[in-house]
């Protein structure tokens, strides 16, 4: 494991591109580790979470390297919370709030293909049942026993690190 990364460590796009992936992508790393390790520990509903946040913080980190494919999509400019205008890929980038995770997964697939969508849904999955638990109705969860969970949280968090890795090949932590 590397140094420890600082709470309040934050990089926008629009303060540099490259500090933003790769702090990013060591934010997916260290995310995927704690949600095997909370795993381990039985702690279902926490690793969940986890998986979920290294993903996010992966598909950020993807979405800041082509950019120019996420500006397809989200052309125009917003006002931040300060007032200032920025564009408004690059707030999608900065926040890649959860309600725009699938579509900008679709704006990469040219660049990653379809395991970055497929990825992206078991991630949005996961991210469900950390707030609403099991279900076995299947109705407020897609979860309805805790082996499909681990199942899941288990290969998101090693393709998690796997693209990691396949991503700081372009660029080094």
């Amino acid at each position: 494991m590397g140094p420890p990364i600082c709470a309040m460590t934050y990089a926008p796009p629009w303060r540099g591109t490259s500090q933003c992936i790769r702090l990013r992508l060591e934010e997916a790393l260290r995310e995927a580790e704690l949600a095997l390790k909370f795993l381990e520990q039985g702690l279902h509903r926490n690793a969940a979470g986890k998986a979920f946040q290294a993903w996010k913080a992966l598909l950020a980190a993807a979405a800041a390297r082509h950019r120019e494919a996420v500006a397809r999509r989200y052309a125009g400019a917003v006002r931040d919370k300060t007032g200032r205008l920025r564009s408004r890929a690059d707030m999608v980038i900065a926040l890649m709030p959860t309600t725009r995770m699938r579509e900008v997964a679709s704006a990469l697939e040219e660049a990653y293909g379809k395991e970055l969508i497929y990825l992206t849904d078991i991630a949005l999955n996961l991210h469900e049942f950390r707030y609403n638990g099991l279900d076995p109705e299947g109705v407020v969860s897609r979860y309805t026993n805790l082996e499909d969970v681990e199942r899941d949280v288990k290969y998101l968090a090693e393709k998690t690190m796997e693209w990691v890795r396949k991503e700081t090949s372009y660029q080094t932590i």
